[in-house]
């Protein structure tokens, strides 16, 4: 697999695209989303993130 710039530019905006749709699809649910993330705590936060990224990896390694 190659892994040049117009890979991870493609990447990026695959991700933007994803991260697009459910604020741009439904504002009110998006909003709600965000306060019930704004309640949890720094390590709840950090866990799922953490899981995010172990996942991706995962993903990568998978595909790659």
């Amino acid at each position: 697999m190659s892994l040049d710039g117009d890979t991870l530019w493609m990447a990026f905006g695959l991700m933007l695209i994803v991260e697009g749709l459910f604020p741009f699809i439904s504002p009110e649910g998006w909003r709600q989303k965000m306060v019930q993330v704004l309640a949890l705590h720094n390590g709840q936060i950090r866990f799922f993130g953490l899981a995010c990224v172990i996942v991706g990896v995962l993903m990568l390694g998978w595909l790659g």
